[in-house]
């Protein structure tokens, strides 16, 4: 007899919109910062869960507010920030936002030579636990490479912890798919086109999108219905990446 709480098929699936979009510190092509634009694109897209990378935490050249609260505030959601750079009371990193109950499990630096990165994982609690996973790689190619081994690592989708649970991984890694970085998540966990035969959608520059550099992963039972890089409305101009919004099955 088969146990229902080992049975993961037996299990309700649901769709959930997950959202990754490099904000660039909220300013826009048109050079004004304005974070009020970035929570407004990201409200129409109605994303479950959303990974932000590029904002500012009380930084002089952005009026010093602290963006990813401003953001979560408007939002209405529940957030968690890293610093992959701070400079005395100056911070620029990422975060995680969702209104589901979220416990943020780590947050810490990935290994640079160039500028600082970093990663947040979160587990949400979706009628049952969701790795998310949430990162900006480097401009560097030995960066990134370095980045996507650690990431690849027991510090993180391999952790303990995780191995085996589902999971998702996003952000801006600025790597397209055929580069080494990418074949090295990809190897541990499944991008758009595995799972719909798509290809990633092109989301650099948001004016003119030609480069596949922001991504989402799944494993362990998510899957991806659809991924897109929206480019309607004001996403072409409040940031300098697209927004990109998958709908997943978990």
């Amino acid at each position: 007899m088969i146990d229902p709480l080992q049975d993961t098929s037996a299990r309700p699936r649901r769709t959930i919109r997950i959202l990754s979009y490099n904000v660039h510190s909220c300013v826009g092509t048109d050079r004004r910062l304005d974070p009020g634009r970035i929570a407004d694109v990201i409200a129409e897209l109605a994303p479950d869960i959303i990974g932000l990378q590029e904002l500012d935490v009380g930084r002089k050249r952005s009026g010093g507010i602290d963006q990813a609260e401003a953001i979560a505030k408007r939002l209405k959601m529940d957030f968690a920030f890293h610093p992959a750079l701070s400079v005395e009371e100056e911070q620029y990193g990422d975060a995680l936002m969702t209104a589901f109950p979220m416990r943020l499990v780590k947050a810490g630096p990935l290994a640079s030579i160039g500028e600082p990165r970093g990663a947040l994982w979160a587990e949400v609690d979706l009628d049952g636990p969701l790795q998310v996973f949430n990162t900006h790689l480097g401009l560097l190619r030995r960066d990134r490479q370095r980045q996507a081994d650690e990431l690849a690592g027991e510090g993180w989708l391999t952790h303990p912890d995780a191995k085996g649970k589902p999971l998702v991984l996003i952000g801006d890694f600025n790597s397209i798919p055929s580069s080494a970085p990418y074949k090295t998540l990809a190897r541990l966990v499944d991008d758009v086109r595995s799972q719909t035969g798509r290809l990633a959608a092109p989301s650099f520059p948001s004016r003119w999108p030609l480069l596949r550099l922001d991504h989402v992963f799944v494993a362990h039972g998510p899957r991806i219905l659809s991924s897109e890089a929206v480019d309607v409305g004001l996403a072409k101009r409040a940031s300098d990446h697209l927004p990109l919004l998958a709908h997943i099955e978990i």
